[in-house]
C-alpha cells in the first residue's frame, strides 16, 4: 500500500502514535488528528489525496465523533476506505457503509488488513 495517504483520528496518544509506527511500517503515508476537528482541517488541505480514514468513534472533548468524521471525509471523497476503532462494545450503528470496525484493544494488524482490505475492494 505503498503511497497510499491514510488520515488517523484518535484522542488516546499512545494508541494515536502505534497506529502510525504500524501504518508507516507498512508503507502508508500517515496523517495524524488528535480529535475530529483537527482530523476534518487536514483532510481539507487534501480531500482527494487521503485514500483512507482510521477513526476513534469517541474522540475525547468536542462536538464532532468519529461518525462525523467519516461522513464528512465521504461528503469530500465519496471511496474514501473507513476503518472505525473504539472501545465501546455497544458501538454498532452510525458509521458510513463500506467500512470495518474494530474493537479496542486490538491488534495492530488488524487495522492494516482492515485498510488493505477496502482499499483493494472494488468501488
Amino acid at each position: 500500500m505503498h503511497g497510499c495517504k491514510v488520515l488517523v483520528a484518535e484522542d488516546e496518544p499512545v494508541i494515536l502514535l502505534d497506529l502510525e509506527f504500524a501504518l508507516a511500517s507498512a508503507g502508508f503515508e500517515v496523517f495524524l488528528a488528535s480529535n475530529a476537528e483537527i482530523a476534518m482541517m487536514v483532510f481539507d488541505g487534501q480531500p482527494s489525496q487521503i485514500s483512507a480514514l482510521v477513526t476513534d468513534i469517541h474522540l475525547g472533548p468536542g462536538k464532532q465523533r468519529g461518525w462525523e468524521v467519516a461522513r464528512y471525509a465521504r461528503l469530500g471523497n465519496p471511496t474514501i476506505a473507513v476503518v472505525y476503532v473504539t472501545a465501546d462494545p455497544a458501538a454498532s450503528r452510525g458509521g458510513v457503509s463500506n467500512s470495518i470496525m474494530i474493537h479496542k484493544p486490538f491488534f495492530m494488524a488488524q487495522v492494516v488488513t482492515a485498510l488493505t482490505t477496502l482499499l483493494k475492494a472494488p468501488v
